[in-house]
């Protein structure tokens, strides 16, 4: 299947078809695996601001069924493309069954400057998007949720338009929505906790010795600056971070909280408390305790692997390292935590948002993050555990649980027709 081929969808191959092999995994269903089930390339026109007619291409991937509906996020980017998407898709199926969340993976997007847009053509865009993917999408089939350049208000929008069509309220059919219209509390911040969590258990498992951890983390945008925020509040020194316009280096470390009022009304955190500025891959290669890359994929490679020097890597974005990079990283001895497992807070509370919305029954926001702490520590032990015990890295280990479950009930479903 050609048309998916770009390198973030290669590099989602290789990894499972390396876990496969170690797994010995039933040549039928690794070929199954390979590919997503159902893929959609819409046309997206909507009328600019100017009066001019726009077309953007849309996609939406659903990688696999075998455990529930499809889940996964909704980004609006100018490097949308149905290989990336695909990639994407495939990592959420791993994810939701390494979680033990009854889903499989989807992703979706649009193709767009949407820094270059204004609210009423994002809106426009959300909603003819949501039209031409709407025979894919609903709470028993495939339920979106935020990402790059998305938001709870993008989700309100695609859920209006969901229940127009309908022709009553389906809160169900999004996740990460305005608590008014059907989200939850937590919601929000939960990648980012997640992220957090993480490392915190990631910390106790090495005993590096410190009083104060330094951290890097390159991204600042929902999942970098919570992340930040709560590595923060957790006693750990920030000395870094990074967005699109620039990044923020202070070797004392960073006052987040007040970081995070001036990206508010800023937008950037270039510029504050004129500190000293540096480049977005030079964050990667600074010397701190523990790296979160949380903005896009392919960012750590084998170009610049040699010089990563963190020793706890924490993927709060989505395929940032490269096969060839985290073999140079494992060699390092550097502890990584792979994004299937660090950066699934998001779809956990995301779980906890459609069970809520089906039950029509709301949980309090210390239900939420008790409930969200419990899974992600107990998906952390046995990923620890598999690693350990079959002496593999961490993303291996953590493959090995995701594929495993998917591979075990495609086994005993068996092949329609």
């Amino acid at each position: 299947m050609q048309e998916f081929y770009n390198e973030t969808f290669l590099n989602a191959q290789k990894q499972l078809d390396h876990v496969a092999q170690l797994m010995n995994l039933d040549a039928g269903v690794h070929e199954r695996l390979r590919y997503p089930r159902k893929a959609l390339i819409v046309s997206v026109p909507i009328k600019l601001d100017n009066g001019q007619t726009k077309v953007f291409s849309g996609y939406r991937v659903q990688h696999d069924q075998t455990l529930g509906p499809t889940k996964g996020g909704i980004r609006f980017h100018h490097e949308v493309n149905l290989g990336e998407v695909a990639a994407l898709a495939m990592w959420m199926t791993w994810k939701c069954a390494l979680l033990n969340l009854p889903y499989g993976g989807a992703k979706g997007g649009v193709c767009c400057f949407p820094e270059e847009m204004s609210v009423n053509e994002m809106e426009r865009l959300a909603r003819r998007y949501t039209t031409e993917i709407l025979s894919m999408i609903g709470p028993e089939k495939d339920i979106p949720a935020p990402d790059m350049y998305t938001n709870e208000n993008t989700m309100a929008w695609i859920m209006d338009t969901y229940s127009n069509f309908i022709g009553y309220a389906v809160p169900g059919v999004v996740t990460g929505k305005p608590v008014s219209v059907g989200g939850s509390l937590g919601r929000k911040e939960a990648t980012g906790r997640g992220v957090a969590h993480t490392v915190k258990m990631a910390l106790e498992k090495l005993q590096l010795g410190k009083d104060e951890p330094t951290a890097a983390v390159q991204g600042f945008g929902n999942v970098g600056s919570i992340t930040a925020k709560y590595l923060h509040q957790q006693g750990i020194r920030v000395v870094a971070v990074s967005d699109v316009q620039g990044g923020v280096y202070s070797a004392k470390g960073l006052d987040i909280p007040r970081l995070l009022s001036y990206v508010a009304e800023r937008g950037t955190v270039v510029g504050f408390d004129d500190l000293d500025t540096i480049e977005n891959k030079d964050v990667l290669e600074l010397e701190v305790d523990i790296l979160v890359p949380a903005a896009l994929a392919n960012v750590i490679t084998e170009h610049n692997a040699d010089r990563i020097k963190c020793k706890i890597l924490a993927e709060g974005a989505n395929g940032p390292v490269t096969p060839e990079a985290d073999l140079i990283l494992q060699n390092k001895g550097i502890f990584i935590i792979p994004g299937i497992l660090a950066n699934a807070g998001g779809v956990v509370v995301s779980y906890f948002e459609w069970v809520q919305d089906i039950q029509h029954l709301f949980w309090s926001e210390e239900q939420v993050n008790e409930k969200l702490g419990y899974l992600m520590g107990r998906a952390f032990e046995e990923v620890y555990q598999v690693s350990t015990n079959k002496k593999v890295d961490n993303r291996t280990a953590a493959m090995m649980i995701g594929v495993g479950r998917v591979a075990s009930a495609k086994m005993l479903r068996g092949l329609y027709p």
